[in-house]
């Protein structure tokens, strides 16, 4: 086993709260840990912290990543990565099973089960003595490693931030676009999304990163972007830099007009009001139309009966990782809707129970929103403000996130709704054709991507949260975080936000004045996104005080949610059950705690 250079030392606050039996704690997942939220999204931001959180309270934490790392050497191995926040990193460099999963999606077989590789994680389990595993993901893994490690002697406690044990496309989506109401006992699954070959993506890398060992990273890199471009322009016929150029296909419109008598030469299109900067959306651009759920998607889905039934090897893997998470000691997601499509697939309620999420980021937006001067006051109402309704996108422009859904929304506004309207779009990734499409309207403005640590001043840009994603999000992070900064939220009823939502006058609000913390429609409509814009707009709902969007919000605390993990881990050393239920049962780790 290689090992690394020495790192980064955790800074422990005031206050903070101290294990009384430090543990050694494992844990599992395919990022890399230091990169947080930038590799891996709210997954990665929630191992890494919660890691972190375990070394602050005394615990000692190892991390290993695996399906990320390729060289020349024969066989796999584990490599020392780094030391950072005290936490040791490793990654197990050649496993068969390429990470992230859209590298592995034709493998079911090997995600199924790899002994071999399982073996070589025990090893290095035995080498930092973990006395408890934790995973976070097994993408990088094979499934059986939750047995190898049981049978090694050692609680595992799997943490499901969405649904790649069951679904190989990770989000329950067929296509991307369309929620997964029957996979057809894995025969949908075999052309669901267009992925490559696992051989080749390890081929790739073990050339990619081998050349980085010999050259460094830096010009490695820049070797990579120079032939990306050249392969780019070949099958474009132009460079990047001619994109913009090529795109502004037209004058504005209204620009013989100057700006005199602006007032009286709206017309009645769509898009009066606006500006026409003749930017083109080019076909190639343009995002798929997801489908539009119906209200009641989650409890239809949860009332299906067809989710074990095996015809491929695709079936076969979905029973295999609902029959490895039976293994684990506890299985704790952190909404209630996921653990219930797990539990319908097969999942046993006796060690399976919701833990929810805390992060270091979500307390200091939700401090900030406290000690406000405007914590007790209406942040917008259509009588008396002299602003516009502010509203935000926090995300990318992956399909998943709904960018597509909101873009129809702006559009099917009413101007005179849409003029009392601003938009603030914070969106990661390829989002060109967005900006393109949403030119024409100056009131939305596109922010590009952001880091955590900016969301405590963004507070202040806006009123609104916006959440149309259009698959069966778990716990959203972006949702916590507009919760937490006492925002009334927009969201999709689709997926775990359902158990944060509070819609006006519904379940939960009686002791709030029948005051909720958001409206819910149904994901993938733009017309209902819209609508429920416009019903704040116009004064339909009355947006509540940031206290109390607070009051009817079930949130947790990042040491709260620290210590209710470490909680867990005692119960699965004592060999106590932590699921609910009548049908509660111990389930033993096979040797007396503390002796591993």
């Amino acid at each position: 086993m290689s090992v690394g250079k020495a790192g980064s030392e955790v800074v422990v606050p005031e206050g903070w709260p101290r294990a009384s039996t430090p543990r050694r704690v494992a844990i599992l997942g395919w990022a890399r840990l230091a990169n947080q939220a930038m590799e891996g999204s709210g997954y990665n931001l929630s191992a890494s912290e919660l890691a972190s959180g375990l070394a602050m309270s005394g615990h000692d934490v190892s991390y290993l990543q695996a399906g990320m790392h390729y060289d020349v050497r024969l066989g796999m191995r584990v490599v020392r990565r780094e030391r950072w926040r005290s936490i040791d990193c490793y990654s197990l460099h050649n496993s068969p099973n390429p990470s992230p999963g859209y590298c592995n999606f034709k493998n079911p077989r090997g995600e199924s089960a790899c002994a071999e590789e399982s073996k070589q994680v025990v090893k290095w389990l035995e080498v930092v003595r973990a006395q408890v595993v934790h995973i976070h993901s097994l993408e990088g893994f094979s499934f059986d490693v939750i047995g190898a490690i049981r049978d090694s002697g050692r609680p595992v406690v799997v943490t499901l931030h969405n649904y790649w044990m069951v679904c190989s496309q990770v989000d329950l989506l067929h296509n991307e676009t369309t929620v997964c109401h029957d996979y057809e006992g894995g025969t949908r699954c075999v052309d669901c999304i267009p992925t490559p070959r696992p051989k080749s993506v390890r081929i790739k890398r073990r050339i990619e990163q081998t050349v980085e060992l010999v050259v460094g990273h830096g010009p490695a890199q820049s070797m990579k972007r120079t032939g990306m471009g050249v392969a780019k322009r070949l099958k474009n016929g132009s460079s990047s830099s001619a994109a913009y150029e090529e795109d502004l296909v037209k004058a504005d419109a209204e620009s013989g007009r100057g700006y005199e008598g602006a007032e009286e030469s709206v017309s009645s299109s769509e898009r009066a009001g606006g500006v026409d900067f003749g930017l083109r959306v080019r076909d190639a651009e343009r995002t798929p139309t997801p489908a539009i759920s119906a209200h009641d998607e989650n409890e239809r889905f949860l009332r299906a009966d067809h989710h074990l039934t095996v015809l491929n090897e695709y079936g076969e893997r979905r029973k295999a990782g609902i029959d490895a998470l039976n293994r684990a000691s506890a299985v704790i997601p952190p909404s209630s809707f996921l653990l219930e499509v797990h539990r319908v697939m097969g999942l046993e309620r006796a060690h399976s129970r919701r833990v929810l999420l805390g992060q270091p980021h979500l307390d200091q937006m939700n401090r900030v929103a406290r000690r406000s001067a405007f914590y007790d006051t209406r942040p917008w109402d259509p009588e008396t403000s002299e602003g516009p309704l502010r509203l935000a996108f926090m995300g990318t422009a992956r399909a998943n996130k709904g960018m597509e859904v909101l873009a129809g929304a702006i559009e099917r506004l009413d101007r005179d709704v849409r003029r009392r309207c601003h938009f603030h779009i914070r969106c990661g990734g390829v989002d060109w054709a967005y900006r393109k499409r949403l030119s024409v309207f100056p009131e939305v403005s596109m922010l590009g991507g952001y880091l955590p640590f900016q969301l405590v001043s963004a507070m202040g840009e806006y009123h609104v949260g916006l959440l149309p994603h259009i698959w069966f999000e778990n716990s959203p992070i972006v949702l916590l975080e507009h919760l937490h900064a006492g925002k009334f939220t927009v969201s999709s009823r689709l997926g775990g936000p359902v158990d944060w939502i509070v819609e006006p006058n519904g379940e939960g609000s009686e002791a709030n004045g029948g005051l909720g913390n958001g409206l819910m429609f149904p994901s993938g409509d733009p017309g209902a996104m819209a609508a429920a814009i416009a019903r704040i707009v116009r004064g339909e709902v009355k947006l509540p005080t940031p206290r109390e969007v607070h009051a009817v919000s079930a949130l947790q605390s990042y040491p709260g949610h620290v210590e209710t993990v470490a909680s867990v881990y005692e119960q699965t050393l004592k060999c106590e059950a932590v699921g609910d239920g009548p049908e509660v049962v111990v389930r033993g780790v096979g040797v007396e705690a503390g002796v591993l």
